[in-house]
């Protein structure tokens, strides 16, 4: 009687399906609370000085940003972060839930940094203020490079006019002579912001306050 060798030849091995490694349809943490958050793909790069418009978003349980006890928050986080890691806020203005920053950024990588460091410390500086731990921010932030000077007109004319537009979305109408308390042209700021150094910041002006200006990005 002939011993077997355990396999036939020419038997096939079985194959099993892979459970592991790579990238798989579906996977991944998801998104969670009503919005969806910014999609986690590649940030728009660039190699040289930029301006950027940024948007910042709190999650839903933070308080009011426009209020002048988290007004002063932004405002003591700006004193020590708004010019780090090669990032610089130039003019910002802060709604309910989030804020607008045209920022001055010496690469990618500079403003990820700068833009981390500074909402680390507006998370820290709310949870003392609410008494409470854990995430502050709501998702990553949006970041849009200006290539122009009209693009970089269009965004400060829309960052310095964001709060009157969701005023008039909710039916309300402001003086054309009304400046936002809540922005880097309110007067009693207690912050000196940097000054622009981007020859598309420079060239396009912080320039006088416009209301019925056109905004490519309304």
């Amino acid at each position: 009687m002939k011993r077997s060798s355990g396999r036939r030849r020419g038997q096939l091995a079985l194959a099993l399906p892979s459970t592991w490694g790579g990238a798989r349809k579906g996977a991944g943490r998801k998104p969670s609370g009503p919005r969806a958050g910014v999609p986690h793909r590649s940030r728009p790069a660039f190699h040289r000085r930029m301006p950027v418009h940024v948007t910042l978003r709190v999650a839903e349980h933070v308080w009011n940003l426009r209020s002048r006890r988290s007004f002063r928050v932004f405002e003591c986080a700006l004193y020590a972060g708004a010019d780090r890691f090669g990032a610089r806020v130039v003019q910002f203005s802060v709604q309910g839930n989030h804020l607008h920053l045209l920022v001055e950024a010496g690469d990618t990588e500079a403003l990820c940094q700068g833009v981390k460091a500074l909402s680390i410390r507006v998370a820290k500086g709310m949870n003392r203020l609410m008494g409470t731990k854990g995430r502050v921010m709501g998702d990553r932030y949006h970041a849009r490079i200006l290539r122009t000077p009209t693009e970089v007109r269009a965004c400060v004319h829309y960052i310095r006019q964001n709060y009157r537009k969701h005023a008039a979305e909710r039916g309300s109408r402001l003086a054309a002579s009304w400046i936002d308390p809540y922005s880097s042209d309110a007067r009693d700021l207690a912050v000196t912001l940097p000054a622009p150094r981007t020859w598309l910041v420079r060239h396009a002006g912080l320039g006088p306050r416009s209301p019925d200006a056109p905004s490519e990005l309304a």
